[in-house]
């Protein structure tokens, strides 16, 4: 079934209305969809690379709105469809975990989510679980979301399909250290002060029962 998705979604790329499939993909994939957008863009970026700035922003824009909606179902309706959506997305078991970190560090986990590989739904299911500030969730949501389709829709505009290898290997790898080059700080401060390897003990072993609403 998901590979029967995955096809589908790739397809989009080709799509006469290609940016707006692009917009509703990223939108979905940031609250419940399951295959992210990133193979969308970068079809598209390679497609027309001089373009590929434009498909960013709007990957982007879609991303940290759907993150708003992902935010509101963790609010609003956590009982009624959170969990499901957690149930059925597999993310259950995480999801503690994703709250007490998110206690912990607030700006700096979404932005570290948004990009990296773990999953951004995740995060906006949590954010509005914990009730996190909202203007702080969408600025990190635009920090981290924008720092990984902005690098692919950059990369395109300045070297052309000839990047498309580069991205595919190494773009992962090269953003989740930068994160962790300017997160990192924060990290070392508390694990310094005892804080960081105390609260990373907690919470690794944080659970459903465990976890309280702010």
């Amino acid at each position: 079934m998901l590979a029967r998705l995955y096809n589908w979604t790739i397809a989009k790329a080709a799509h006469r209305h290609a940016q707006w499939w692009l917009f509703a993909i990223a939108f979905v994939e940031s609250s419940f969809f399951p295959i992210p957008p990133h193979p969308v863009l970068g079809l598209m970026c390679l497609a027309e690379p001089k373009r590929a700035v434009r498909f960013a922003a709007i990957c982007t824009l879609g991303s940290v709105l759907g993150g708003l909606f992902g935010y509101a179902i963790g609010y609003f309706l956590y009982e009624s469809i959170g969990l499901w959506l957690l149930g059925a997305l597999g993310l259950v078991e995480k999801f503690p975990v994703a709250v007490c970190y998110l206690n912990q560090y607030d700006a700096e986990a979404i932005i570290i989510a948004g990009a990296t590989p773990i999953p951004f739904k995740l995060m906006t299911l949590t954010a509005g679980f914990t009730g996190m500030d909202l203007a702080t969730f969408v600025g990190a949501s635009i920090i981290g979301r924008g720092m990984i389709f902005m690098a692919v829709g950059v990369l395109f505009r300045l070297f052309g399909a000839p990047i498309k290898a580069f991205i595919e290997k190494y773009l992962g790898m090269v953003t989740t250290a930068f994160v962790a080059l300017v997160i990192g700080g924060f990290l070392v401060l508390g694990l310094l002060s005892g804080d960081g390897e105390k609260t990373a003990d907690a919470c690794s072993s944080a659970t459903m029962e465990s976890i309280q609403r702010r």
